[in-house]
């Protein structure tokens, strides 16, 4: 698996940021909304921006 191709799918990044979401739940109530709202906001951000990569055809 080549990571550096792995690296520039947007899949990726939603996955990454999907994590880095998740990570909120030891905040406050607060806290928690406003990461996850920012996550969503990143991950529709690539979703919306970043182009999904055709693979070679052998």
């Amino acid at each position: 698996m080549n990571w550096k191709n792995l690296a520039r799918e947007p899949s990726t990044w939603r996955g990454l940021i999907w994590l880095l979401t998740a990570a909120g739940v030891v905040l406050t109530p607060d806290q928690q909304a406003a990461v996850i709202a920012g996550g969503m906001a990143l991950a529709g951000l690539v979703g919306a921006f970043v182009t999904d990569s055709t693979p070679p055809r052998d």
